[in-house]
């Protein structure tokens, strides 16, 4: 038998406001809980998900439950999976929550299986230090529940972001399978990642995919018209054990519009490939649990599924895209100093892979393609307003939260780094409490701690106290450092509610907002 498996993406942007540059906003007075509004286009934002509900997931949910209950008594019952970002289903509860309602039906058949991405549908897995890669898979595995009372097994990365790197950490997350584009290796066989024991690794069918999702409508395309009866045999005409079709939910309608056609064939579809008998429907983990790997397979350099590169150009493919994804990382460390829910959650939010699709300059074909997604009039608005966000974000930074210039970066001689480093006091606090002690002593010998203090917090009071730590040793040491921060840290906390700053803060436990 061969599994077909039928994916869908389902993710819409938060789109930023468009005149924010040309419109004076960057650095006008607002108050913390006003940041969002501020970037984002609520208005715009609602009015695209709107359409997109009403045009496509609506309709398409309604064709696809239909097909489960029609073939739930069959041998072969129908299947399909969902990657849903965690901002799309925050815009589901937001603006339209019969859509979440009509998916949370398709996962109460037991047909549907719910994969796991990054909440943010960001690059964060290309990001060295992966502890944001793992917040945000963290943050989407704890959004599936609430939704949907699941737990995925499967990891489908922001646009198939994929190598070796990546897969091991998704493997030490213990997830049971990985997706990957279908360029690394014939993509009807299971695989195993080079350096991974358990994980399985399944290839999206790009070709019969993007049959369906970009071709479909083609008038110039040799195989025009596309029927289900045609793309049907030429799923059974494949060889090996799968084929993962894997697609944007935003195909049936949206991209493919209802004139086409697309929804007679999406509803025909089930019953052709059916007709094959050695065909069945499978979810993602199905596949994985029916199939062992055939052979391991290393992917060093990272692959995806976005244009004809199939690589990450899509998005760091220019000097734009490249500024504006180097100063989003770089607000990374002062923002989580801050410990404000408020920024952190703008930050993430920023952090959507699809604010660099936009700014996407190599023209051609997949030119045409970021310019039909992109809400703006070129690639250089693009990049000048994402930039001018990042500009006004880092400003507030610099208004409201007390973190240095640069890091301070932990190692145990020179240039043997621990990975560990420092933005202000919070985040001091964090190492001191975690690394070797071995590093402690090598920055205590060289007062390097209390100099970083004096010039790079323009800290004296921390910076004394550090001084007085230096001549001492192993857990007195640490112990010594751990009370230096305390004190000032707790002096710092008195000054700022003295100066009055109703910035919102949010309880890391219960996630109640308080000031």
């Amino acid at each position: 038998m061969t599994d077909v498996c039928l994916c869908f993406e389902v993710h819409q942007p938060l789109r930023l406001r468009k005149d924010f540059f040309w419109g004076g906003s960057p650095m006008r007075r607002i108050e913390p809980d006003e940041i969002s509004d501020f970037y984002f286009d609520d208005p715009e934002n609602r009015r695209i998900f709107d359409r997109v509900a009403e045009k496509c997931y609506l309709p398409t949910n309604e064709i696809i439950l239909e097909e489960i209950k029609r073939h739930q008594d069959s041998e072969r019952p129908f299947k399909a999976a969902y990657s849903f970002s965690g901002i799309f289903l925050d815009q589901c509860e937001r603006y339209n929550p019969r859509v979440l309602e009509s998916f949370a039906r398709l996962v109460d058949t037991g047909m549907v299986e719910v994969m796991e991405q990054t909440y943010h549908h960001s690059l964060a897995s290309l990001y060295e230090d992966g502890r944001e890669f793992a917040e945000q898979v963290k943050m989407h595995r704890e959004r599936v529940w609430d939704a949907f009372g699941v737990k995925p097994r499967i990891f489908e990365n922001t646009e198939l972001l994929y190598d070796d790197r990546i897969a091991k950490v998704v493997e030490g997350m213990g997830y049971a399978g990985i997706f990957a584009e279908g360029v690394i290796a014939p993509p009807n066989h299971v695989y195993r990642p080079e350096g991974c024991e358990k994980i399985s690794l399944l290839l999206r069918d790009y070709q019969i995919t993007d049959d369906m999702g970009f071709r479909f409508s083609a008038r110039w395309w040799s195989e025009y018209p596309l029927t289900a009866v045609k793309y049907a045999s030429w799923i059974a005409a494949k060889p090996g054990e799968c084929v993962n079709i894997f697609c944007d939910y935003e195909t049936f309608g949206e991209h493919q519009w209802a004139d086409t056609g697309i929804f007679e064939f999406l509803k025909f579809l089930p019953d052709e490939i059916l007709k094959w008998e050695h065909l069945r429907f499978a979810t993602p983990s199905g596949v994985v649990d029916k199939n062992p790997p055939i052979e391991i397979i290393s992917v060093p350099k990272t692959t995806s599924w976005a244009d004809i590169e199939r690589d990450t150009s899509c998005w760091l493919g220019n000097t734009l895209q490249w500024a504006c994804y180097s100063y989003h990382r770089r607000l990374e460390g002062p923002i989580k100093e801050s410990g404000d829910q408020l920024l952190l959650d703008a930050w993430r939010t920023l952090g959507l892979s699809d604010h660099l699709y936009y700014a996407f300059t190599h023209g051609g074909g997949p030119g045409e393609v970021h310019n039909y997604f992109s809400p703006y009039g070129s690639p250089y608005d693009a990049a000048i307003t994402f930039f001018s966000v990042l500009s006004d974000l880092h400003f507030r930074v610099k208004s409201w939260v007390n973190a240095a210039d640069d890091p301070f970066l932990f190692s145990k001689g020179v240039d043997i780094f621990t990975g560990d480093s420092a933005w202000g006091r919070r985040s001091l606090k964090e190492v001191l409490e975690n690394v070797e002690t071995e590093s402690l002593e090598y920055h205590a010998k060289r007062g390097d701690l209390s100099a970083w203090a004096r010039w790079g917090l323009h800290d004296d009071d921390l910076a004394g106290r550090l001084e007085e730590t230096e001549s001492l040793q192993g857990d007195g040491l640490r112990d010594a450092l751990l009370e230096a921060v305390n004190e000032t840290r707790s002096r710092g906390r008195s000054e700022r509610k003295k100066a009055g700053r109703g910035q919102k803060k949010v309880d890391s436990e219960s996630g109640r907002k308080k000031r």
